[in-house]
C-alpha cells in the first residue's frame, strides 16, 4: 500500500500541545499518510486555546468542544478516547497519530496496537516514557523544529558531500538498500515515504 493511500486519523490534545508546532508536525504526518481525519480536543471557551483558534481554519482542524464538568478532571481525554475507539471501529482509518505530551492516553495506544493499527505519537520532550515507548514511533515536536532549523543551517556543508563519498559509506549504503528492498512493491518499486519512514523506524 502507498503511503499516500494509507487514511490518517489526526487527533490533537489541544490542552496539551502548543500551536506554534502545528505546521511542523502536519509536515511530518505527511510521511505516514494521507491525514483523512483531523481534530482537537479542548474547551474553547477557555483563553488558553486562543492562539489555536486562530489556525485552524488553515489546517482545516475540526476543533471539538469539551465542557470541563468537573474540577481535577480533564474531559479532553476522555472525548479523544471516545472518538479514537469510535473511529477504530469505523473501518475508514488505517492508522493514528495522536498529539499529547499526556501519558493517559498510553492504555488507549495499546488498545489501538491491539487491533493491528499502526499509532504516531506527537509530543514535547517532557512527555512522560511509558507514552513514548508505546507509539509506533514517538516524534519529538521540538526536534522537529530545531531539525529544520538545522536543514537551512547546514545546507552548504552538505551540498559539499561529493557522490563518491557518499558511496564510500557503506552503513549509509545498506541502510539505503534495505530500506528499499522492505519498501519495494512487486515492480520492484519503492515509494520515497515509506524508504524513509523505515529507515526513521529502524535507524
Amino acid at each position: 500500500i502507498m503511503i499516500k493511500d494509507i487514511k490518517l486519523a489526526v487527533l490533537i490534545d489541544g490542552d496539551n500541545i502548543p500551536s506554534r508546532y502545528i505546521k511542523e508536525m502536519m509536515q511530518e504526518i505527511t510521511k505516514y499518510g494521507t491525514p483523512t481525519v483531523k481534530r482537537i480536543y479542548g474547551d474553547w471557551t477557555k483563553p488558553h486555546l486562543s492562539k489555536w483558534k486562530a489556525i485552524l481554519l488553515e489546517n482545516a482542524i475540526t476543533p471539538i468542544q469539551q465542557y470541563g464538568y468537573t474540577t481535577g478532571k480533564n474531559a479532553t481525554d476522555s472525548a479523544m478516547i471516545i472518538d479514537a475507539m469510535d473511529l477504530l471501529y469505523s473501518g475508514n482509518v488505517d492508522a493514528f497519530a495522536l498529539m499529547t505530551s499526556d501519558s493517559d492516553f498510553t492504555p488507549l495506544v495499546l488498545r489501538i496496537l491491539e487491533s493491528g493499527f499502526p499509532v504516531y505519537g506527537f509530543g514535547e520532550e517532557k512527555t512522560p516514557k511509558p507514552f513514548v515507548d508505546s507509539c509506533s514511533p514517538f516524534i519529538y515536536i521540538e526536534k522537529l523544529v530545531s531539525a529544520g532549523e538545522d536543514e537551512t543551517k547546514k545546507g552548504s556543508a552538505q551540498a559539499k558531500k561529493t557522490k563518491a563519498g557518499l558511496r564510500q559509506n557503506r552503513a549509509l549504503v545498506r541502510l539505503l538498500r534495505t530500506a528499499v528492498d522492505q519498501a519495494a512493491d512487486d515492480d520492484g518499486w519503492a515509494n520515497m515515504g515509506q524508504v524513509a519512514s523505515y529507515i526513521s523506524n529502524n535507524n
